[in-house]
């Protein structure tokens, strides 16, 4: 047996080796992604002197782009460069973009006559440092869980805990990014912070390029003769990434134009959604019509959930700094450590909640049932907060009215995002797969944006006394709570006729 061969054989825990080489990566490239956006709009009202509004725009922006870039990233390594070669190219941008965030500048300053002095050479650094990431994250997001299922051969029963598996590493890398990179930025510098993100992405670089003999040679182009295949006298491949590092220019513009994303996100949208009904009436039979009309269906309403969850970033992050008594369990946190709350639970509950379904058998709840409970429980999030100020009177809010948000928010999450991306799979006619995938990323990259313009409603003039911040949060999560319980009561309503139209797809889902 050769030392390759002996390589491809090995495995650990009873799973292939490149299993935990991506695990690490995705652990490392999570860390820098999440570590970096839970100092962002700290960043931006507190160094840059952003308004509420401004900061907001920047961060939904920003983010929409984020989760609409691996829809290009997914097709063109599909279609051209494989797995291993875009995951890479996406791991430098990452790198470069990062370190860039690094660069911190001078801090804005409050003339006497009122008018905000920024330093906007560092301001432009950051918003390309940004595309760099858009760019980055498209190519490695969209293709690092499908070389984890590349690993595994058809009917291999090993798969699922695999991604089980890999999934651990997101949240591990979430968890400790949230309070090491917040509690270095927010102690020592916003460099420090986002120094420390860009160097957890170079260690994620280093572990899959020094992993990948263990891949056993998966995740490799389809296509290698048109990779080498000469256009404008440049072979393919290096195209690819020369026209890619210039689409960054493109992306750094978009960021901070606001109105020009939301404008592309409709317009993309209402496309989407006309094709869907041009092709359910006249490309399918009455079958695959009606399962892509329940898909579409689950998919607008997993956009109200994420709209709600990703509040997290942003207003939940402001009222932790400006409104929360921070004190918890005897520990001062920093007000943006709360959001490793999300990762705490995940990796806590999502092993109770994957024995509970499959515990209740016949009674386990179907997919419209699943997304229903998920928008309740997001809603009633909104609630405790609800109820944790109204009982504050005028002082600060207690944390454990916050950490009872994230738990049931968290336990929202499990109920909708283990059956969302299966669902899309499943529904699908054979056809549009990869364009309902498309369509699913779209609208989680509108529900980004939708978060932001959910939040400004919470805007306050930086001047505001504490009585009147606090007000502003209030009825932003009242109205939250509202939309979160409503849409649940909807779906719940819907779900007798959903779950028909699947045509015994559920089933499949649910076992």
């Amino acid at each position: 047996m050769t030392n390759e061969q002996k390589l491809n054989d090995k495995t650990f825990l009873g799973h292939p080796v490149g299993l935990y080489v991506l695990f690490f990566t995705e652990m490392w490239e999570r860390f820098s992604f999440y570590g970096m956006k839970a100092l962002l709009i700290f960043y931006l009202t507190k160094y840059h002197l952003f308004s509420d509004d401004a900061g907001y725009l920047l961060i939904g922006s920003y983010a929409a782009l984020g989760y609409a870039a691996p829809v290009l990233g997914g097709y063109l390594a599909d279609r051209f460069l494989g797995f291993r070669r875009a995951i890479i190219f996406g791991g430098i941008l990452l790198v470069l973009g990062h370190l860039g965030m690094a660069y911190e500048g001078n801090a804005a300053t409050l003339s006497v006559t009122g008018e905000i002095e920024r330093d906007s050479f560092a301001l432009q650094v950051f918003y390309f440092s940004l595309a760099f990431i858009i760019v980055g994250v498209g190519y490695l997001k969209a293709n690092i869980s499908s070389l984890v299922g590349e690993l595994y051969v058809k009917g291999d029963n090993r798969r699922d805990s695999g991604f089980t598996i890999f999934y651990m590493g997101i949240n591990l890398g979430s968890f400790f990014a949230s309070l090491l990179c917040v509690w270095l930025g927010e102690t020592y510098g916003w460099g420090y912070g986002f120094g420390a993100a860009g160097i957890g992405m170079i260690l994620g670089l280093i572990t899959f390029i020094s992993g990948r003999k263990y891949f056993n040679g998966k995740g490799e182009s389809n296509s290698p003769e048109e990779l080498n295949r000469k256009r404008f006298g440049i072979k393919t491949e290096y195209l690819i990434y020369i026209l890619s590092v210039f689409s960054t220019v493109l992306f750094w513009q978009m960021v901070q134009r606001h109105k020009v994303v939301e404008n592309i996100l409709l317009i993309s949208l209402s496309i989407s959604f006309a094709f869907i009904l041009y092709f359910g009436f006249k490309k399918v039979e009455k079958v695959d019509r009606h399962r892509l009309f329940s898909l579409t269906i689950l998919i607008v309403f997993s956009t109200v959930f994420w709209a709600l969850f990703e509040q997290a970033y942003t207003s939940l992050n402001l009222f932790a700094d400006r409104v929360l008594d921070t004190t918890f369990l005897g520990v001062e946190w920093k007000p943006g450590q709360f959001l490793s709350l999300n990762s705490f639970f995940i990796i806590s509950l999502a092993p109770v909640f994957a024995w509970l379904w499959v515990k209740m058998g016949k009674y386990n709840p179907n997919t419209a049932i699943k997304f229903s409970m998920s928008l309740l429980l997001v809603g009633l999030g909104f609630g405790s907060l609800m109820f944790g100020s109204s009982i504050s009177g005028d002082g600060q809010v207690a944390a454990i009215w916050l950490v009872l948000l994230y738990l049931l928010h968290t336990m929202g999450e499990l109920c909708l995002s283990p059956v969302g991306l299966s669902a899309v799979t499943k529904l699908s006619p054979a056809k549009i797969v990869g364009f309902m995938m498309g369509v699913w990323f779209l609208a989680t990259a509108s529900s980004e944006y939708i978060a932001v313009l959910l939040a400004k409603l919470s805007s306050v003039d930086k001047g505001a006394d504490f009585i009147t911040v606090k007000a502003a949060y209030f009825n932003l999560f009242e109205l939250l709570f509202y939309i979160g319980i409503g849409t649940g009561l909807l779906l719940l309503l819907l779900s007798p006729i959903i779950k028909k139209y699947m045509h015994g797809v559920d089933k499949e889902l649910n076992n």
